[in-house]
C-alpha cells in the first residue's frame, strides 16, 4: 500500500458508529477520505427518518461534502440502475457455479480488450463497478469450492486489488455495491474474499467504516472460521493481520474479539497480540491496570479443558520457533512478562510494596501455569528474574505470607532456577531471612496464614523422602497440577534436611508455634495442625524426646465448630505415640493428666447438677467430645496392647474408672447426634468406641426414645409454676393423701429439658419404693416412669446405680443389704432382680428395671472381656487362652439363663392373679414385658434359647412362652436335639412344647419336627417300663390334639397311636384286675369326668392301686383326645 493511504483512525469510525456529524465536519479532508462512499449515500439518498434533526444534519453533511472533488465521482456511481445490475450479478452467480474456475465468459462484463487496471481507468462508473462486481464473483466462487474441498489457502493475484493508484477509487466502488446490493454481497462473504488479495485488510477495514454496524459480525464470522494455531499458515497470520486492523480502528471492541478468540479456541496468537496492544495503550494512558497476567492466567487456570489444551498447545508451538524471530507472537509474550518482572523486583535489601505483592504473586503462578500446563522452557534470563522476584521480600500481610508461600512452591516445582552456587546462596539466605521473620508474619496477620507450617511441612516431607505429598503440597498451594520430579529435588532436599532444617530443628520449633484459636473446618491452608500431625506420625518428638502434651491439649480446648477433619486423626496418632505396640523401648509422649481432663468438663453436666453459666456449646461441646474420643480410644489401645505391655513390663498410665463416671457420656454423645454433620470424621469412630466398650449406653431402646423426646415437645404444666427440688419432695411426702400435687409436679417436670431434670433426679428415684404401695394411682407411675426416662438420657449411669440401690429389699423400712456400686452390678446383674418384690407386679417399675436390667447385662459382657484382656497369658498357650474364654462364655451364659429362669418364674401364676384374670390386668402386663425381653435376648442370642430351653421350665408357662414371644420359632432348630436326650422329662419338655408350636408356626419344618415327634413316642410306647409309660404319656397324650389341629395329615399316626396306647391300657387293666371290659367301660366317664377313678373292693388287682388308678386314667385320657381329634381336627367329622 502507498505511503499516501491512511487507514480509518478510531476517532473516524467512532463519528460514524455515533453519527457524530460535529466530529466529522472538524476532521480533515484526508482523514474524511476512506468514508466518503457512506457520507455521500447519508447526503443524497432519501432516508426514512424525515425529523427535523435529521434533516439538518443532512445539510451539514452536504456542507462537509461541498469542497470535495473527488464527491462527483461517488456521485456517478449512485445514477446506476442497480436493479438491472442485480439480476445480472446473479445470473453471473448461476454462470459461475456452472464453468467452475473460468474466468473468460462473463455476464457481468464482455471480453476485455486491455488489462483490468486500465480497462478499470477507462470505464464508467456503472462498468467500474460490473469490473469489480466481476472480479469478486470470482473470487467467492473459488472460496466456495475450497472450502468444500478443503484445500490449502486460495490466493487470486488481481491486478485491479494490487494497483495502489486505484486503491481509493476501488474503495469507492465496493462500498457503494455493497450498500446498494447487501443480499449478494454480504459483509461477511466480502471479509473472506479481500483476505485472498492483497490489500484486503484496508479494504475490509474502509468497508467496515462506511458500514459501523456490521462489526461485530465481521470480527466474529473471521474469527469463528479462523485456524487453532493462527502463527502456523500464510492464511492465519492474514486473518491475523485482518483482525488487528479491525481492533485499531475499533479499540473498544478489542476485549470483546479477544473473548470470541476464547469462546472458539482459535486465534490465539491474535488473543495475545490484542491483549499486547490493549496493555501498552493502557500504559500510555498512564493507566496502572493491565490485564496481560490476568487473561493469560484465565486461559491456563480456567476450569475449561478444551482452553487450556488450546492455549498450551500454542506454547507449544511458538517454542519451536526461533527466538529471536520478529514475528513470534510468543515471544513478545514472554518479553512483556519479562520486562513487568522487572518493574515489580525492588531494591535489594528493601521490602516489596504491598500492590507490588499482590501482582508478583500473579506472576509467580502465571510462570507456574506456562511451566507445568504447557511446559515453557525458561530463558537464562527467564530464571534469573523469577529467582529474585521469589526471593523479594515482601512486608509482613497475609499477601506477604501468600507470596512467600508461592515462592516457596514454585522453588519446588522449578528447581532449576538454582543453577549455581551463587543462586543456591541467595535461596538459602532466604529461607532463613522467613524463618527468622515468621513470628512477625504471624503476628500481623494473627495467626490465620503462616508459612511456617509450610517450611516445617516441606522439611519434614524431605526428611521422609515423602515426594509424593511435597507433589501435592505444592500442587494445592498453587493450585495447580504440576510435575515435581524427585531427581531434580535432589539438591533443594539437601538444602532442607542438611543446613536449615534437622529433625531436631524441627521437633524444638513446633511445640513452640503458637495453637490455632476457634480451630474449625473452615479454615483454610497450613495450620500448625498439619505440622504437628506430621511429625507425631513420624514420631520425631518421641526420638528427640520434645514433650508435645501440652500443644495438643491447649489446641482441644481451643477449638470450634465445624470440627476440623485432622483433629480425629491427631488424636489417634497422639495416642499411638503414648502407648507403643511394639518391644522397641523408647521415650514416649505423656498422656493427658486426669486433672486436666476433668477441667475440660467443668462446665459440662456432673451428676445432680446442671449448667454453669458460661457454657459455651460450640467450643466446650467439641472439646468435651474429643477428650472423651481420646479417653475411648486410649483405654482401647491399651487393652489391645496389654499383652505386649506386660510381656515387656513397660510402665503405661490407665485411667481410673472414675474419672470416666464423671463424665456425661450420654448427654454428649445425644448433643452430637442432633448436629452430626458438623463433627465429621468425629462421630463414626468414637459411636464405634462407645459402642464396643459402653454397650450399655448405646441400648436401642434409649437412642430411639431421646429421639422421640426430641422431636415431641412437651409443654410445662402451668398449673405448676412454683416446682422446686424441695416442693417436689414435700408432694411426694404426701403421696398417699394427696397424689394430684404429685401429678402436677410430674407434669410440669416431663416440660423440662433433660438438663433442667438433673436436680429432682435423685428425689424421684428415692421416692420410687414408696409408689410401690398398693393404691398408688396408675398415672402417678407412669408419669414417674416417663420422668425416669427422660432424666436417664442424660446420665444413664448414675441414674441405673441409683435405681438398684433405691429398689433395695428392706426389712422395716431398713434395706437388707449395703449400697451396690458399679462394679458390683457389672460383675453380677442378677442383682438388680434381688429388688423388692412389689417391682413385679407393678408394670411401670418393672419397666424401668427391665432397662437396668439390659444395660448391666452388656455390661457384664464387656467386663469380663476387658478382665481377660487385660490379665493376658504371656506364655502364648493357647490351650489355656481358649480355656478362659470358654469359662467367659459359659458364665456370661448361666447368668443370662439364670436371668430368664427368674422372670418365668415371675409370671407364674398366684393366688393374686388367679383372682384376677381380666385382659388388662397388671399381671398380663407383667407378662407382656417380660416375654418381650426375653424375646430381645433370644433375638441376640439364638443359643441362649437354646441353653434355656435344654434347662427346661414350669410347663404351665409354655404355651404363654410361645404365644408372647415372637422368636420362639427358632427352637424347631434344636427340637430334634431335645427329643434325643435320655431324661424323660426333657422329652416330655420337648413334646408339649413342640405341640404348642406347631400349632403357632403351622410351617413344613414344624411338620418334620411333629412327624419326628409322634414317632418318639412309638418308639418310647414299646421300650419304657410299666410305671415310665403311663408318667410319659399321661402328659404327652394331650399334646397328639395340638398336632392334628395344625397339620390334619397327621391324624391317621395319631390315631393309630392312640390305638396302640388304649390296647396296652385295656391289656394292663385286664391282667392285673378281675374287671371286664364292659364294666371298665361303664366306670370310665369318657365324657368329662374329673378323672379320679377309685375302685370298689369288690375288684381284685395284682397291681397296686395307684397304678391301676393311673392306667384308668390314661385310658380315659386316649379316649377323650381320640374324640376330640375326630371332632376338632378333622375337616370330615363323620369319618369316625
Amino acid at each position: 500500500m502507498s505511503k499516501n493511504y491512511v487507514p480509518v483512525t478510531s476517532r473516524i469510525f467512532l463519528a460514524m458508529k455515533n453519527v457524530d456529524i460535529d466530529t466529522l465536519s472538524r476532521c480533515s479532508e484526508t482523514d474524511l477520505r476512506p468514508v466518503l462512499p457512506s457520507l455521500v449515500r447519508m447526503a443524497l439518498c432519501s432516508p426514512l427518518d424525515s425529523s427535523e434533526e435529521w434533516t439538518q444534519g443532512r445539510k451539514d453533511i452536504l456542507k462537509i461534502l461541498s469542497g470535495l472533488d473527488i464527491v462527483n465521482s461517488i456521485v456517478a456511481l449512485l445514477s446506476i440502475d442497480f436493479h438491472a445490475l442485480e439480476q445480472d450479478v446473479k445470473k453471473e452467480q448461476q454462470l459461475r457455479a456452472k464453468i467452475g474456475g473460468n474466468q473468460t465468459e462473463s455476464v457481468l462484463i464482455s471480453q476485455l480488450q486491455h488489462g483490468l487496471c486500465l480497462e478499470f481507468e477507462r470505464s464508467d462508473a456503472p462498468r467500474r463497478i460490473r469490473l469489480l462486481l466481476s472480479e469478486l464473483m470470482f473470487i467467492m466462487t473459488e472460496l466456495q469450492v475450497k472450502d468444500q474441498q478443503k484445500p490449502v489457502l486460495f490466493q487470486k493475484q488481481s491486478e485491479l486489488f494490487e494497483s495502489e493508484v486505484y486503491l481509493e477509487e476501488v474503495c469507492d466502488v465496493l462500498c457503494i455495491a455493497q450498500a446498494e446490493l447487501p443480499n449478494l454481497l454480504p459483509m461477511t462473504d466480502l471479509a473472506e474474499a479481500l483476505l485472498c488479495v492483497k490489500n484486503g485488510a484496508g479494504l475490509i477495514c474502509q468497508l467496515v467504516a462506511n458500514c459501523p454496524e456490521s462489526f461485530t459480525e465481521v470480527c466474529r464470522s473471521l474469527v469463528s472460521h479462523g485456524e487453532r494455531q493462527d502463527e502456523e499458515s500464510v492464511s492465519g497470520r492474514l486473518r491475523l493481520d485482518m483482525l488487528k486492523a479491525l481492533c485499531t480502528m475499533n479499540p473498544k471492541e478489542a476485549l470483546n474479539v479477544r473473548q470470541l478468540c476464547v469462546k472458539h479456541c482459535t486465534m490465539p496468537g491474535l488473543a495475545i497480540s490484542l491483549s499486547l496492544q490493549i496493555g501498552e495503550s493502557d500504559r500510555q494512558m498512564d493507566t496502572q491496570e493491565d490485564d496481560l497476567v490476568a487473561f493469560v492466567s484465565s486461559l491456563l487456570l480456567g476450569n475449561d479443558q478444551a482452553i487450556r489444551m488450546w492455549f498450551s498447545q500454542f506454547v507449544k508451538v511458538g517454542q519451536k520457533k526461533k527466538c529471536d524471530s520478529p514475528g513470534s507472537l510468543l515471544q513478545a509474550l514472554r518479553d512483556n512478562l519479562l520486562g513487568q518482572v522487572a518493574l515489580l523486583l525492588p531494591k535489594k535489601y528493601e521490602l516489596m510494596s504491598e500492590g507490588n505483592v499482590v501482582k508478583a504473586s500473579s506472576m509467580i503462578k502465571l510462570y507456574c501455569a506456562l511451566r507445568g500446563m504447557a511446559t515453557l522452557k525458561y530463558s537464562e534470563e527467564e530464571m534469573s528474574s523469577l529467582l529474585e522476584l521469589i526471593t523479594a521480600r515482601p512486608p509482613p500481610s497475609k499477601t506477604g505470607a501468600h507470596f512467600i508461600c508461592l515462592g516457596l512452591s514454585m522453588l519446588i516445582a522449578c528447581p532449576y532456577l538454582l543453577g549455581s552456587m551463587d543462586q543456591e546462596q541467595q535461596a538459602i539466605e532466604w529461607i532463613t531471612w522467613l524463618m527468622s521473620t515468621e513470628g512477625m508474619f504471624e503476628k500481623e496477620t494473627a495467626n490465620t496464614t503462616s508459612f511456617g507450617e509450610m517450611l516445617f511441612l516441606l522439611a519434614l516431607h524431605f526428611h521422609h523422602n515423602h515426594m509424593h505429598a511435597i507433589a501435592d503440597l505444592v500442587c494445592n498451594t498453587l493450585g495447580m497440577k504440576s510435575a515435581v520430579k524427585a531427581n531434580a529435588l535432589s539438591r533443594i532436599r539437601q538444602i532442607f534436611t542438611q543446613e536449615l532444617f534437622t529433625e531436631q530443628v524441627i521437633a524444638a520449633h513446633a511445640v513452640k508455634i503458637p495453637v490455632t484459636p476457634n480451630l474449625n473446618a473452615n479454615m483454610t491452608g497450613y495450620l500448625p495442625l498439619h505440622s504437628i500431625c506430621q511429625l507425631l506420625k513420624s514420631r520425631v518428638f518421641s526420638k528427640h524426646k520434645v514433650p508435645i502434651k501440652d500443644w495438643i491439649y491447649k489446641q482441644i480446648c481451643h477449638i470450634s465448630l465445624p470440627l476440623h477433619p485432622l483433629l480425629p486423626q491427631l488424636i489417634e496418632t497422639y495416642v499411638n505415640s503414648i502407648i507403643i505396640k511394639g518391644g522397641k523401648m523408647e521415650y514416649t509422649n505423656e498422656p493427658i493428666t486426669e486433672e486436666e481432663i476433668l477441667d475440660v468438663y467443668k462446665d459440662a453436666i456432673s451428676h445432680g447438677h446442671s449448667k454453669k453459666e458460661g457454657y459455651s456449646k460450640n467450643q466446650n461441646l467439641s472439646s468435651q467430645l474429643l477428650i472423651l474420643y481420646y479417653l475411648l480410644l486410649y483405654e482401647d489401645t491399651l487393652l489391645n496392647s496389654m499383652k505386649t505391655i506386660v510381656l515387656f513390663k513397660t510402665g503405661v498410665k490407665s485411667y481410673s474408672e472414675n474419672i470416666l463416671s464423671k463424665i456425661p457420656i450420654n448427654f454428649l454423645i445425644q448433643e452430637a447426634l442432633k448436629e452430626q454433620q458438623l463433627y465429621a470424621g468425629l462421630f463414626a469412630p468414637l459411636t464405634r468406641l462407645l459402642v464396643t466398650h459402653y454397650p450399655h449406653l448405646c441400648l436401642v431402646e434409649d437412642w430411639l426414645e431421646e429421639s422421640l423426646t426430641t422431636k415431641t415437645s412437651v409443654g410445662t404444666d402451668s398449673s405448676c409454676r412454683a416446682c422446686t427440688p424441695s416442693a417436689f419432695q414435700s408432694a411426694l411426702g404426701k403421696l398417699e393423701s394427696c397424689p394430684t400435687a404429685v401429678i402436677q409436679h410430674l407434669k410440669y417436670l416431663l416440660g423440662l429439658t433433660s438438663v433442667d431434670l438433673m436436680p429432682y433426679s435423685e428425689i424421684l428415684i428415692n421416692s420410687l419404693p414408696s409408689m410401690l404401695q398398693e393404691g398408688t394411682p396408675r398415672r402417678v407411675l407412669d408419669l414417674a416412669q416417663s420422668v425416669w426416662f427422660k432424666v436417664h438420657a442424660v446420665t444413664p449411669r448414675s441414674i441405673r446405680l441409683w435405681t438398684v440401690n433405691a429398689l433395695r429389699p428392706r426389712l422395716n423400712t431398713v434395706f437388707m443389704s449395703p449400697p451396690f456400686t458399679e462394679q458390683d452390678l457389672m460383675i453380677d446383674p442378677l442383682i438388680v432382680l434381688g429388688c423388692d418384690e412389689r417391682v413385679f407386679r407393678c408394670p411401670p417399675i418393672l419397666e424401668v428395671n427391665l432397662r437396668v436390667l439390659a444395660a448391666y447385662t452388656q455390661a457384664c459382657r464387656v467386663y469380663l472381656t476387658n478382665h481377660l484382656q487385660t490379665h493376658p497369658i504371656t506364655d502364648n498357650n493357647t490351650l489355656a487362652e481358649q480355656e478362659r474364654q470358654e469359662l467367659k462364655i459359659a458364665l456370661i451364659a448361666a447368668q443370662e439363663s439364670a436371668i430368664i429362669q427368674i422372670l418365668l418364674e415371675i409370671c407364674l401364676p398366684n393366688n393374686d392373679s388367679e383372682k384376677d384374670s381380666s385382659q388388662l390386668s397388671n399381671r398380663r402386663e407383667v407378662e407382656c414385658l417380660i416375654y418381650s425381653y426375653i424375646h430381645q435376648v433370644f433375638i441376640a442370642d439364638p443359643n441362649l434359647a437354646k441353653l434355656v430351653h435344654f434347662q427346661g421350665y414350669p410347663r404351665e408357662l409354655i404355651k404363654s412362652v410361645v404365644q408372647s414371644v415372637p422368636s420362639m420359632h427358632i427352637c424347631l432348630d434344636f427340637i430334634a436335639e431335645l427329643l434325643g436326650q435320655p431324661q424323660s422329662e426333657k422329652q416330655i419338655f420337648a413334646i408339649q412344647l413342640t405341640s404348642e408350636l406347631c400349632l403357632k408356626y403351622s410351617l413344613p419344618k414344624s411338620l418334620s419336627v411333629a412327624k419326628l415327634g409322634i414317632n418318639v413316642m412309638f418308639t418310647l410306647l414299646t421300650v419304657l417300663d410299666s410305671e415310665e409309660r403311663i408318667k410319659f404319656f399321661l402328659q404327652t397324650v394331650p399334646c397328639l390334639l395340638n398336632f392334628c389341629k395344625a397339620f390334619p395329615p397327621l391324624c391317621e399316626d395319631v390315631t393309630t397311636l392312640l390305638t396302640q396306647v388304649g390296647r396296652i391300657c385295656v391289656s394292663q387293666l385286664a391282667a392285673t384286675t378281675n374287671m371286664s371290659f364292659f364294666d371298665f367301660a361303664q366306670e370310665c366317664d369318657v365324657d368329662g369326668g374329673s378323672g379320679d377313678y377309685l375302685l370298689t373292693k369288690k375288684r381284685k388287682t395284682v397291681l397296686p392301686r395307684d397304678t391301676v388308678t393311673l392306667y384308668h386314667k390314661l385310658y380315659t385320657m386316649v379316649q377323650r383326645t381320640f374324640s376330640q381329634v375326630t371332632q376338632k381336627a378333622l375337616m370330615a367329622s363323620s369319618v369316625y
